[in-house]
């Protein structure tokens, strides 16, 4: 494998685009989806079942893994790789989000920001120079910048001050990552729901000239048509030469939208924290194994896929583990869940590549609306 951090676009249909990243630890095959895991786990996954579903890259968190069990420890240790015995690509996001969303008592200045832990109320502080050097204990692959990540919906004046703070925060970080051979560090385009905002962000981050670019502050409680209207805005502003991350994001149906618009990478919470909730992903539509409808239904989640958590488990099964607060159902439906979204990645993949995104795009779609197969 390279030794340095490429990205090449192997096949585009319409502005879906088919790529690789690649670098030391393995290859990124893009459109690609990133399992999340937060505290250094894939929660209710071994880390062979998370590779074995398709992913390549998963996940970190700066934020949860500073606090516990510490940076300096991970690094201790050998490295978030070694740590969670996951030897290929990681990225971590900076932190931001976390100390924006989870930290009630926190300070925001030029220099950083200063927050109180929401596990035992300890003072931290966190510059876009920390955030770094934490994601460099972590020895992560690919390392975001500190940003803040304004909730919709905002005043523009207050969208715009964080936006150009967040521009000023990635140029420290920028500085502060250096040149790290086969890594890489990702700006982060804010500008909330207003066009022009986004537009001078994207500008300025790709004058930066980095090796990545996230779009950053959707999916945060704006409609689903302003995330698209967003990306159809900020998509052409990026280089076409280098990957496109929207952070956070989240169903099939955004995924298959963002896709369209050429969109590279993913990351959501969504299908392991549905699996920990009794509720699955399949073909057809998301399925609610709390529902009694299950109770005497002998018939898995899917009898055409390969994975065996929804090949071989019967939904009365699926649904007695999940009444029964029992951890088999949420690591079985994670597992489907995981699995579900890796098959929907390589179909897209395999689509761009044949020319026929659009038409597999509508044939997916319709398979959800058809929606759960009837009660017997």
């Amino acid at each position: 494998m390279t030794k340095a951090f490429t990205f090449k676009v192997l096949a585009t249909d319409g502005k879906a685009r088919r790529g690789s990243i690649t670098m030391p630890r393995g290859e990124i095959r893009t459109p690609a989806f990133m399992p999340v895991g937060t505290g250094g786990t894939v929660k209710a996954m071994y880390m062979d079942q998370v590779r074995g579903v398709g992913s390549d890259i998963i996940l970190g968190n700066t934020y949860h893994l500073m606090l516990r069990p510490g940076a300096e420890r991970v690094a201790r240790l050998g490295g978030l790789h070694e740590f969670a015995r996951w030897p290929h690509p990681i990225l971590t996001d900076s932190g931001g989000f976390q100390v924006m969303s989870l930290s009630k008592l926190r300070k925001l200045t030029e220099k950083g920001v200063t927050f109180r832990s929401h596990i035992d109320g300890a003072a931290y502080e966190m510059s876009p120079e920390r955030s770094i050097e934490i994601q460099g204990l972590l020895d992560s692959d690919i390392q975001m910048q500190l940003d803040e990540c304004t909730a919709l919906p905002a005043k523009e004046n207050e969208i715009e001050r964080a936006m150009e703070l967040s521009l000023r925060w990635a140029e420290r970080c920028k500085t502060a990552f250096g040149d790290q051979q086969g890594k890489a560090m990702f700006g982060i385009v804010q500008g909330g729901d207003i066009a022009a905002l986004r537009l001078r962000s994207a500008q300025a981050l790709k004058a930066m000239d980095l090796k990545g670019y996230a779009i950053g502050g959707l999916a945060v409680g704006e409609p689903q048509a302003v995330m698209l209207e967003m990306l159809d805005i900020t998509c052409p502003e990026l280089p076409a030469d280098r990957p496109r991350y929207l952070m956070g994001v989240g169903t099939p149906d955004d995924i298959l939208k963002s896709v369209a618009r050429g969109i590279d990478m993913f990351d959501c919470v969504m299908p392991t924290r549905a699996g920990r909730h009794g509720l699955a992903y399949t073909r057809r539509g998301k399925v609610n194994l709390r529902n009694a409808r299950h109770a005497d239904d002998p018939r898995p989640l899917d009898d055409e896929s390969d994975c065996p958590a929804a090949r071989d488990y019967s939904r009365a099964y699926l649904h007695h583990l999940v009444r029964s607060q029992e951890a088999l159902g949420a690591m079985l439906l994670t597992w489907n869940n995981l699995s579900y979204y890796q098959r929907l990645m390589q179909e897209i993949r395999a689509a761009i590549e044949a020319g026929a995104f659009e038409a597999r795009a509508a044939e997916i779609s319709e398979g959800w609306a058809r929606g759960v197969i009837p009660a017997m």
